[in-house]
């Protein structure tokens, strides 16, 4: 296998990486939206005993969407490093050359 074929798998699996990483997101977007409104419609000041129960589980809910968030950027950052291998870089000596058009 040559360079260029191995850069195309490379290329290849970072794609269904992305596409799969879609397809969760939007399944974890409907669950949000579902618990939302489960919350919103069942869930008052009155359901918990006191401030800091309130607090916990507004804390408990915000770090699962953290955890989400910092796993998205994980990926992204792995989909920088495949793109930064595959795309050729240029030498300085190749940008110097943009603006001396005659």
């Amino acid at each position: 296998m040559d360079r260029e074929q191995a850069y195309l798998r490379m290329l290849g699996a970072t794609a269904n990486m992305q596409w799969n990483m879609a397809v969760m997101l939007e399944a974890k977007a409907e669950e949000a939206e579902k618990a939302r409104n489960w919350i919103c419609n069942h869930i008052t000041a009155a359901s918990f005993n006191g401030d800091h129960l309130q607090l916990k589980q507004s804390i408990q809910m915000h770090d699962q969407i953290i955890e989400v968030l910092d796993g998205v950027n994980k990926m992204s950052q792995g989909i920088v490093s495949v793109l930064r291998a595959v795309l050729p870089r240029e030498s300085e000596e190749d940008n110097s050359d943009y603006g001396d058009s005659d």
